[in-house]
């Protein structure tokens, strides 16, 4: 099925936000990279702009409609918008403790989306997927997520012949501390997670499934998500002489994981489960490395020969959901 008029300027609204800002600060990442500068602060202003562009889309073709959460969505411009001057000025020289300063507006943004969302009436969340919905159904999908992180995580270590290891994490205090303050923290961090999520599962996906079908709009999501990770590829993730490998592990993670994301939020219609996944498939790194710190995932070494189990285990371990039920109920062919 072809898209409307509306559909196609709102996507357009979408691309030039989520995509073209991204990559346009992606080439001022890139340059401070060289400069030997700190870029942290870009990775976490990026998390915002795909939800920021699903809301500047609504905002701009949908100005009438009174059903709108026009509080969330200004509020979460607003911090986008800081987002944006942060990054910037991280990297031109003024002063000022940038990545704290970063941490303090996520924060902050989180507390008061957060109010304004939960104050706001029922029919404006609803008509916005911003609802949590199907509870049973959104604590199961969530169980099962961290039952097949952990799974993923042990074949991983058994593999290396490091099975051991999990047992030192897990019996280490300071892996039940980081646990407790994960569920903690998430009220203070969601808008970033919930940045992602809302552009990619709950306004991007349901174009592509209607375009495509089901199956195909899933994994074409997955590659296209993939793609917008290319600046912290390059310049943050790893170093650019290994941006390629990095950009092609990406695409093996976002397609696999793509597709338990989609399966969780079509069985529960809740965009708040994949919000919660892709929060805890980050913040789980730092416990399950044993390292118990978030620059984990910064400056990694990466090869072409690390590529193959990856795609085997994220394969096996989720890619094997799109065969479930949901991904054939209601087939839409173009």
């Amino acid at each position: 099925m072809k898209l409307t008029k509306i559909e196609k300027k709102q996507l357009l609204i979408f691309v030039i936000i989520a995509y073209g800002i991204t990559y346009l600060l992606g080439v001022l990442m890139g340059y401070s990279y060289s400069a030997g500068k700190d870029v942290s602060v870009f990775p976490n202003a990026q998390m915002l702009y795909p939800a920021a562009g699903v809301m500047l889309a609504y905002l701009i073709t949908r100005k009438t409609d009174s059903n709108m959460p026009r509080r969330f969505f200004v509020s979460y411009l607003i911090a986008t918008a800081l987002m944006i001057l942060c990054a910037i000025c991280s990297v031109t020289g003024i002063g000022g403790n940038w990545l704290l300063i970063c941490q303090f507006i996520l924060i902050g943004g989180s507390i008061v989306c957060g109010i304004l969302l939960l104050t706001d009436k029922k029919e404006r969340r609803s008509r916005y997927g911003l609802r949590g919905k199907n509870a049973k159904l959104s604590v199961f999908c969530i169980l099962l997520f961290v039952v097949l992180y952990i799974l993923r995580t042990a074949i991983s270590y058994g593999v290396s012949g490091q099975l051991w290891m999990l047992g030192e994490i897990a019996v280490n205090p300071l892996t039940w501390v980081m646990l407790i303050s994960i569920l903690v923290n998430f009220f203070f961090a969601f808008i970033a997670f919930f940045g992602e999520e809302y552009g990619w599962r709950y306004y991007l996906q349901p174009l592509l499934e209607k375009r495509f079908g089901k199956r195909a709009g899933v994994l074409l999501l997955g590659v296209v998500w993939g793609l917008w990770h290319m600046p912290v590829n390059f310049f943050y993730y790893t170093n650019p002489a290994d941006g390629i490998i990095s950009m092609a592990g990406q695409q093996i993670t976002c397609i696999t994981l793509g597709i338990f994301f989609a399966y969780a939020y079509m069985k529960t219609e809740n965009i708040w489960v994949p919000v919660i996944l892709h929060f805890l498939n980050n913040n789980l790194v730092p416990v399950i490395s044993g390292s118990y710190s978030a620059s984990v995932i910064q400056d990694q070494s990466v090869s072409w020969a690390m590529l193959v189990p990856a795609l085997i285990l994220n394969g096996g371990i989720f890619g094997g959901f799109l065969f479930s039920r949901v991904f054939r109920k209601e087939e839409i062919k173009a």
